[in-house]
């Protein structure tokens, strides 16, 4: 029996897999964590809309349901390609074939200072240790005498225009002007200042303009300052440098303004193209590699002159062809190359806000919003998980009311400014 490992059970793995269970091979799933975690989400969970537990789910209850799958908590280390063999914490594992997936990481483009000072999403702890830093915050501005010490402690820099950065951006307003205001009469909601900074001239710049427009007019309307053309070039616990010498004093700086391959492709000794992402063939797989798949993030494609986006439905539909191409050429059939299909993208502002763009429709507002709310409903993994999504989703949207706000490690809380 052949033999298929899947390194990473993000977007691109999980599809991978459930497409090779039940097939007449052996399917094992590798990853560092246990769980699959539904990033477009993390948002909501730093800005204590949604329990870190309700975006996850575990990968050994995904691999009782898919026969001949199993699973093994392990951190790859490295492999031998010729030899066909996976280096592990847990051991050598040999394989047939082998699909990577290992997904992204954050892209600070050298500036070592913002890397220490600011704060990501891409792992549930990030979203923790973030949510616990904007509380940490208020608690802090409460007791601060000095007004500008508070107002620096209650200003929060996010860098990048794009679906995440303008998502944030909305839940953090929201979160201050109708939640945090009430918990803090102390302070004023006014005092708060939610700072977006974008290189580009306008938000969302895979949208077009006009939505891009909407998106912009409403965080603008709801209290969000917008800074267009200009760049974060430096950053310390208490302040954030923009390109020009300009100082904004702030103590949460927040990116979102880049991301690039995860360090597995270094460690396996892929090859390395622009961003960190493997170069791959029209079947995804590596040159001179046949039984060598790398999808999802990692993957540099190229399709109408275009690189693919490192977006999550261009990994899934990745996950699914290279299932498909392992289970062609073992039963002999053919297949084309891999094309990516687009059906849209979109990001929601705020309460009934949102912008979309389907199969050459474009929505805005509440019509976008519900069906942002859906698709997300759709692809989160576990019937408990959308229920309780579903639930904070309707207790926030009929009471304004975000019932997550726990600090659960102060001391972590302040590591990024000090």
């Amino acid at each position: 029996m052949k033999r298929v490992v899947v390194a990473g059970m993000g977007f691109a793995g999980v599809r991978a897999a459930r497409a090779l269970a039940g097939q007449g091979m052996e399917v094992l799933l590798v990853d560092r964590h246990n769980y699959h975690l539904f990033q477009p989400l993390l948002y909501q969970v730093a800005t204590a809309g949604l329990e870190q537990e309700s975006i996850a789910y575990p990968v050994r209850a995904m691999a009782r349901n898919w026969p001949g799958t199993r699973f093994i908590l392990a951190e790859i280390t490295g492999a031998d390609l010729d030899a066909r063999t996976l280096r592990t914490s847990a051991g050598t594992i040999p394989y047939d074939y082998l699909v990577v997936g290992g997904g992204s990481v954050t892209n600070y483009f050298g500036n070592d200072a913002i890397a220490r000072h600011s704060f990501d999403l891409k792992k549930l702890s990030d979203a923790e240790q973030l949510r616990n830093h904007i509380l940490w915050s208020c608690e802090r501005a409460v007791a601060e005498t000095d007004p500008d010490k508070r107002r620096a402690l209650m200003t929060f820099v996010i860098v990048g225009g794009g679906p995440t950065g303008v998502e944030f951006a909305g839940a953090l307003i929201e979160l201050v002007r109708y939640v945090l205001s009430k918990d803090y009469p102390e302070l004023q909601a006014r005092e708060a200042r939610i700072i977006l900074v974008e290189a580009a001239e306008r938000l969302l710049l895979a949208m077009p303009e006009k939505l891009s427009a909407y998106g912009a007019e409403k965080l603008h309307r709801m209290g969000v300052e917008l800074l267009f053309g200009r760049r974060v070039v430096g950053a310390s616990g208490e302040q954030v440098e923009l390109d020009g010498g300009e100082i904004i004093r702030a103590h949460t700086l927040f990116w979102s303004a880049g991301v690039r391959a995860a360090p597995l492709a270094e460690a396996l000794g892929l090859p390395a193209g622009p961003g960190g992402r493997v170069p791959v063939l029209p079947d995804l797989t590596v040159e001179g590699r046949p039984e060598l798949f790398v999808v999802g993030d990692m993957a540099h494609v190229v399709q109408d002159g275009q690189p693919l986006p490192m977006v999550a439905p261009v990994a899934m539909q990745m996950g699914v062809y290279a299932a498909r191409a392992i289970l062609a050429r073992e039963w002999g059939r053919p297949l084309g190359p891999f094309r990516y299909r687009d059906k849209g993208s979109m990001a929601t502002i705020g309460k009934s806000a949102a912008v979309a763009v389907s199969h050459g429709l474009n929505l805005r507002g509440y019509p976008a919003w519900l069906a942002w709310l859906l698709l997300h409903l759709y692809y989160l993994i576990g019937f408990r998980n959308r229920i309780l999504v579903m639930l904070n989703w309707s207790w926030y949207y009929w009471f304004h009311e975000r019932q997550v706000r726990l600090i659960t490690d102060c001391e972590r809380s302040v590591e990024k400014v000090e």
